[in-house]
């Protein structure tokens, strides 16, 4: 694809959507601040104490976070819907979910979250580090087994079985969980982005900012597999190597949402069909940056619409993108059954 033939007007569009959706989360909350006083401390020309307390302390760091989790969350969905030959598949489908929370069980459930203080520095940073540390195992398990399997299909499988056995764990250490302990756990499973500060964003932005880049050393690959491990191999493509490139690539951006957000579902489902459908390509040198841009505007707004209660009150985020996410699915499925009948 030559410089003319990309949608130059479409990713300008999703650009501007998210502008307009990182300035709505700064201007909305349980105190209005109009989007002049926005602009004015973003253009660094200050404002009250009141208001720069607000987006400095509190709103900004929670939008950036938004921003780099559903970019990432977004471009691992659609490394795993390529690589896996699946429109099903999202970030978590290696079971990277269920090791966070099996890592964040530990510490919560075990007790360890709450002598430390869930809310503490302490506390927080134990919980990323437990999500982390669980992530990396299942990881670890996973590219194990794609170093020696012959098709992705085994490492699919592995990743499941892996998931679902450290979904068993969490759910007996469940079971035996006192009330309190339990109410902690089932507060990070909701998700959110407004937990992480600004120290936090130290690590956690390279990490994801790195990941991207690291994914967009890979656009060749993954176009290649689009027509097939066998077809690819024939044009050169080391198939195991860029395997296990997507791989990691797809699960430090997915285990590094979940270790600092918590599990945020179905956006790396959503939006890679949103993109294919809007630019009617599937060329990951377009669908990379319009898959980053939108998933950025969708977590943004996610978050802008879990704060709609007011007074205090906040949705859980992860019943707003299962709003968002659950009709594409539905029509994914609906669509696969149509082309199978057509075809029959």
């Amino acid at each position: 694809m030559n410089s003319r033939g990309w949608p130059w007007g479409k990713l300008l569009l999703l650009a501007a959507l998210l502008l307009l959706a990182f300035a709505t989360s700064l201007a909305c909350g349980a105190v209005d601040v109009p989007l002049r006083e926005t602009w004015r401390y973003l253009s660094g020309g200050g404002g009250s104490a009141q208001v720069q307390v607000i987006l400095h302390d509190l709103r900004l760091p929670k939008a950036i976070t938004a921003l780099l989790a559903g970019a990432a969350l977004a471009v691992s969905g659609l490394q795993m819907q390529t690589l896996f030959r699946n429109p099903l598949a999202d970030p978590f489908i290696l079971g990277l979910h269920a090791g966070s929370s099996l890592g964040v069980a530990l510490v919560l459930l075990g007790g360890g979250g709450v002598i430390l203080g869930a809310g503490s520095v302490l506390g927080n940073l134990s919980l990323v580090g437990a999500a982390t540390l669980g992530a990396a195992v299942v990881l670890l398990l996973v590219l194990a087994v794609a170093r020696r399997a012959s098709n992705p299909a085994t490492t699919l499988i592995v990743g499941l079985m892996a998931g679902h056995a450290t979904g068993g764990l969490v759910t007996v250490l469940v079971h035996f969980s006192r009330l309190e302990r339990l109410r902690a756990f089932m507060t990070w499973t909701a998700g959110s982005f407004g937990g992480v500060t600004w120290q936090q964003l130290g690590t956690f932005a390279p990490a994801v900012l790195l990941s991207l880049v690291a994914v967009t050393l890979l656009l060749k690959p993954l176009n290649a597999l689009l027509l097939g491990e066998g077809y690819a191999a024939t044009m050169g493509l080391r198939v195991r190597r860029a395997r296990a490139g997507i791989i990691v690539c797809a699960a430090l951006l997915a285990g590094s949402v979940t270790a600092y957000c918590g599990p945020i579902g179905f956006l790396g489902v959503a939006v890679p069909h949103f993109c294919r459908g809007l630019l009617r390509t599937a060329d990951h040198r377009v669908l990379l940056p319009a898959c980053a841009l939108l998933g950025a505007t969708l977590a943004l707004l996610a978050d802008v619409v879990a704060q709609l209660p007011g007074e205090g009150q906040v949705l859980p985020l992860n019943a707003v993108t299962s709003l968002i996410g659950a009709p594409v699915v539905t029509w994914v499925v609906l669509r696969g059954m149509r082309r199978e009948g057509d075809g029959a």
